[in-house]
C-alpha cells in the first residue's frame, strides 16, 4: 500500500479462512449430485424466536382461558403462589379470579342437536331461526358457538360448475299468483324404477302450490293437475316453463287458451332464466329426495307431501327474511283472491284409467 494518500498503489488479492473461536469452523455442506446441496440441518431450538424452518411443535398459549390452565398446572405441579404463576404466564390476577356468568348451555344444547337430527341439511342459520321461535335462543353468535363445540357442521356437496355468460335478469314478481315457474325432475324407487315430479313454485311468496308426483306425467296430465290448482289458489297470470315435449305439448296449449294463462318459455338450454325453480330444485333434491328411500310410489307421495308442507310452514326462507313462504303469503294476500293457503295441497292423485 502507498505511504501518501494521493499515490496510486495495488491491493493484492488474498485468500485468507476464516474460523471461528477455536478454530472449528461451520462444516461444509456435500454436494447431493447434480450440482446441488444439502440442506443444513436447522439451528433452532426450543427457545423464543428460534430461527429454526420448522418451529416448534408446542402451541402458543394466547388466549385467558389457555393461560388459566396453565396457572393452575403450576400452582398443582410445582405448589407455587397464584401470583407467581400469574407472573409466569403473563396472566392478569384479576383474570384468574373471574368466574363467568354465563347461563348454562344444556337445554339449548340438546334442542339444537334434536333440530340438526331432524334436518340433516340445515346450517347454523337456519336452525337459529327455528331456536328464535321457540324462544330459546337470541343472539345468531351463540347459536354459532354451540354449533361449533357440537361438530354439527354439515359438508358442502359440489356443484356442477357452468359456464359463464350473459345473463338477463327476470323482472320480480310483486303480487302473488302473478308469475309461476313449473320444472320436471325424476327419482327412483328401491326396485330401481323411475318416477316423476312436477314442482311449481310461487316467484312472489316463493312457496310451493303443489307437487305432482307419478311414474308418467303427459301434457294432458300436467294441465288437469293446473286446473286442481286453480280451483284451489286461483290462476297465475304467467307461467314459466322450459320447451320439454310435456310443456310444448298441443293439451298444454288448448289449456293456455282456456285459462288465458299465458306460458312462457325460456331459450333451449339457458336454466338460470327460470332461476326461481332450479333453486327450489336443488333445495328439494338435497333436503327430501336425497334423503330418503321410496319402497312405493304411494310411500314417496306422502313424503314428498309433508316435506312440502314443512317448506311452505316451518321452513325459514332467508330471501323473505327467514319468514316461512306461508307467513310473507298471508301478508300480502288480498282478502277473497288468494283461496286457501299453501299448506292445503296436494301431491296428485293417480291418473284414471283411460275409458272405452
Amino acid at each position: 500500500m502507498p505511504s501518501s494518500w494521493d499515490e496510486f498503489g495495488d491491493v493484492l488479492q488474498m485468500e485468507v479462512e476464516i474460523r471461528r473461536a477455536g478454530g472449528v469452523g461451520r462444516e461444509t455442506a456435500s454436494r447431493a449430485g447434480s450440482g446441488e446441496f444439502e440442506v443444513e440441518a436447522s439451528g433452532g431450538g426450543f427457545d423464543v424466536g428460534q430461527c429454526g424452518v420448522k418451529g416448534c411443535g408446542i402451541k402458543k398459549v394466547v388466549r385467558p382461558s389457555s393461560k388459566r390452565r396453565v396457572a393452575g398446572h403450576l400452582m398443582e405441579a410445582h405448589g407455587i403462589s397464584l401470583k407467581r404463576s400469574c407472573e409466569l404466564t403473563s396472566l392478569p390476577r384479576s383474570t384468574a379470579y373471574y368466574e363467568s356468568r354465563r347461563p348454562c348451555d344444556q337445554a339449548l344444547r340438546v334442542r339444537l342437536k334434536e333440530l340438526a337430527e331432524e334436518r340433516r341439511r340445515f346450517g347454523y342459520l337456519r336452525l337459529h331461526c327455528l331456536l328464535r321461535k321457540e324462544g330459546l335462543v337470541l343472539n345468531p353468535k351463540r347459536t354459532y358457538r354451540l354449533y361449533r363445540e357440537e361438530k354439527l357442521q354439515i359438508a358442502n356437496r359440489k356443484r356442477k360448475k357452468l359456464g359463464r355468460g350473459p345473463r338477463v335478469p327476470l323482472a320480480p314478481a310483486v303480487r302473488l299468483n302473478q308469475r309461476w315457474s313449473l320444472d320436471f325432475m325424476s327419482d327412483s324407487l328401491y326396485t330401481g324404477r323411475r318416477f316423476r315430479t312436477l314442482n311449481i313454485v310461487d316467484d312472489f311468496s316463493r312457496g310451493c302450490p303443489g307437487i305432482l308426483a307419478d311414474f308418467g306425467i303427459s301434457g294432458m296430465r300436467m294441465a288437469r293437475y293446473l286446473d286442481e290448482l286453480g280451483e284451489i289458489l286461483g290462476y297465475p297470470e304467467e307461467i314459466v316453463l322450459d320447451n320439454g315435449p310435456e310443456c310444448t305439448s298441443k293439451a298444454m296449449f288448448l289449456w293456455s287458451e282456456r285459462t288465458g294463462v299465458k306460458l312462457a318459455f325460456i331459450q333451449p338450454g339457458k336454466p338460470t332464466q327460470n332461476a326461481m325453480i332450479e333453486s327450489f330444485n336443488g333445495k328439494f333434491r338435497d333436503e327430501c329426495l336425497n334423503e330418503n328411500w321410496f319402497v312405493s310410489l304411494e310411500e314417496a307421495r306422502a313424503i314428498i307431501e309433508n316435506w312440502r308442507k314443512d317448506y311452505n310452514e316451518t321452513r325459514p326462507h332467508s330471501s323473505l327474511g327467514n319468514q316461512t313462504p306461508s307467513e310473507f303469503a298471508a301478508k300480502h294476500c288480498v282478502p277473497g283472491t288468494c283461496g286457501k293457503p299453501l299448506g292445503g295441497l296436494h301431491t296428485g292423485s293417480p291418473e284414471p284409467a283411460a275409458t272405452t
